[in-house]
């Protein structure tokens, strides 16, 4: 086992050079860093563990295929999340498991379309706004005080009961930091669409969390 103290992830130039150059420091670094994060992404397309630990071993091959070819048009994390996304939907249609995102796409009853236009300003300046913004999730809610319980496995499992594309929006967003514009480039969605789907699995999320959050403190 290495004794070596830990060493921060170089920024994407430095990835990209030490991937480019077939750095085997750099690639371990960046498979202990991603490799957890992938999986999550993974299990939002697919029905198990198995077939999403797949997934991400072709992921890393396409890492390894594609790295020469990279132009640095996106983020290194975008470019291999998009990689993962598109094995995921590939495996989800084996699998039968993926629906595609869009405009009233899902057979879900729960999901409906993606856009809601009562949701947004329609006319002037403020076009495509919330005319209500969403609560933002701080600290003291209760997302995050399960949290800091450690009771990640009731978000895991709240999120994992959501229609597929609001799985896969919650996911990079707040299970994974990414940022809006890097989701709709991932998914391939429009910011209107990823803002309501985020909205949406938000909503039924909280919903789930308070009710286990009112029982515990009971």
């Amino acid at each position: 086992m290495s004794s070596l103290p830990f060493q921060p992830l170089p920024d994407d130039a430095g990835v990209i050079k030490g991937l480019q150059e077939g750095d085997e420091h750099i690639f371990e670094m960046v498979v202990d860093r991603y490799s957890g994060s992938l999986l999550r992404l993974a299990l939002a397309y697919v029905p198990s563990r198995a077939v999403a630990e797949e997934v991400v071993q072709e992921t890393w091959l396409g890492v390894f295929e594609g790295i020469g070819r990279f132009e640095g048009r996106s983020s290194f994390q975008t470019w291999l999340f998009r990689i993962l996304s598109n094995r995921a939907k590939t495996r989800g249609v084996r699998e039968s498991r993926y629906e595609s995102i869009g405009l009233g796409t899902s057979d879900d009853p729960e999901e409906g379309p993606s856009l809601e236009s009562s949701l947004f300003i329609t006319e002037g300046s403020g076009v495509g706004h919330w005319k209500v913004p969403p609560e933002h999730w701080e600290a003291d809610t209760p997302e995050r005080v399960l949290l800091s319980k450690e009771c990640r496995e009731h978000i895991e499992a709240a999120i994992a009961s959501l229609p597929l594309t609001q799985r896969q929006v919650i996911t990079l967003r707040d299970l994974e930091g990414v940022s809006s514009d890097d989701i709709c480039n991932i998914l391939q969605i429009s910011e209107t669409n990823q803002r309501v789907l985020l909205h949406r699995a938000r909503t039924k999320v909280r919903a789930i969390l308070d009710r286990y959050v009112k029982h515990e403190l009971k």
